[in-house]
């Protein structure tokens, strides 16, 4: 750990998190995971005077709390920020041989969040030496890209009055996202030798009638009524498993699908509509059969654009880009969604760039230095 209390360049720290291997071991068994860039963000942290809390209840998989108390009266407002990445395999070049080149810092992670990560960082740092009211508090987070736990354990310790996700989007407003959930459908066959049909019932044929009623169900879909920023919801068949050998009938077929979810969708509204269509397969295709397990739900996200915090970032970005940020949704789910189901605020704003879990990955350098700079007029207004 070099850092001191005047090394407050967030470019140099994103290309420094860029270095730090922090692949999800969930994504990519036995990879390092955070343990790493925790004691680095930590460390960090405690140079620049901030109160530091390690939460790890899962053994090897800590987030990072920085706190900055202020006197007292103000706002509290949490950036939040994950350092977990994808996978390195694959990357075009060494991914944690962070460099510049025209204009964009690249290396695994880069995009996809670690620029955000040092933006908020440096922000809370510089904000935390003017005479804030409110508490700052730098939520450096694990295990966003599978089950979002890093953010789970710090809402279950901390609380503020509103915060910001700096997930990349591209210095524009992100004011909503779709949600998702999974569900597993068995549908039911009967195992018999090959040669006698009159005993076997096949499982995979029976799930090809569903699989064309998920197709039908996603054009039903696409003609509803669309959400302003997101459009509608989605559903596709993400994996399909079933049969044993091939000189045998399939006792069972097992489907996973992913229902893609905007705002007024619920995983009960989903399965409402999944179980309606089952139901009429099986009272029109003889010998269909099924059963259906619920498996992970996250919920879709939809800001208040008149929300205080909203307010005061759209106002940052006015000042620093010299124009009005442009307002945008994402098909992609954030934690986000979390911040808002604890009764937080928030809203989702970040760098430019490209390339998130890709072969090529960057972030542009100007658009890090202006989301710190958005970041910490943002801090100085709304924690004052």
């Amino acid at each position: 750990m070099t850092a001191n209390a005047d090394d407050l360049d967030p470019v140099a720290l994103t290309a420094e998190l860029v270095s730090i291997p922090s692949v999800n071991p969930d994504l990519v068994p036995g990879a390092p995971g955070e343990a790493e860039i925790a004691t680095y963000c930590g460390s960090w942290l405690a140079v620049q005077g901030f109160e530091v809390h390690r939460l790890e209840s899962r053994a090897g998989r800590p987030s990072i709390v920085g706190v900055a108390r202020g006197s007292g009266g103000g706002r509290s407002l949490m950036l939040n920020g994950h350092y977990d990445t994808v996978t390195l395999a694959g990357y075009d070049g060494d991914p944690l041989n962070p460099h510049i080149e025209n204009g964009r810092l690249s290396g695994r992670g880069s995009f996809d969040m670690k620029s955000g990560v040092a933006s908020m960082m440096v922000a809370a740092a510089r904000a935390k030496r003017e005479n804030l009211r409110g508490d700052v508090l730098v939520a450096c987070v694990a295990d966003e890209e599978h089950s979002s736990h890093g953010t789970e354990e710090v809402l279950a310790a901390f609380i503020v009055d509103a915060g910001i996700v700096t997930e990349p989007s591209h210095l524009e407003l992100t004011l909503a996202h779709k949600g998702f959930v999974w569900f597993d459908i068995v549908v039911q066959g009967r195992a018999a030798h090959g040669s006698r049909p009159e005993l076997g019932i096949d499982a995979i044929a029976k799930a090809g009638h569903f699989l064309v009623a998920v197709e039908r169900w996603g054009q039903r879909l696409e003609t509803g009524r669309p959400h302003h920023l997101l459009g509608t919801g989605t559903v596709h068949a993400s994996t399909i498993r079933g049969g044993e050998e091939a000189s045998s009938y399939p006792a069972e077929c097992h489907v996973t699908i992913e229902r893609r979810t905007v705002p007024g969708e619920t995983g009960d509204s989903v399965e409402r509509e999944l179980v309606e269509s089952l139901e009429h397969l099986a009272s029109t295709v003889p010998d269909f059969s099924w059963r259906i397990r619920r498996g992970l739900e996250r919920y879709p996200f939809e800001a208040d654009p008149d929300a205080p915090i909203v307010r005061v970032v759209r106002e940052q970005a006015t000042k620093m880009l010299g124009r009005p940020p442009a307002v945008r949704g994402e098909p992609f789910w954030t934690d986000c969604a979390l911040l808002q189901a604890a009764g937080i605020p928030c809203l989702l704003f970040g760098v430019d760039g490209g390339g998130a879990h890709a072969a090529e990955e960057w972030a542009t350098v100007s658009s890090i230095e202006h989301l710190t700079e958005i970041l910490t007029g943002t801090i100085l207004d709304f924690c004052r």
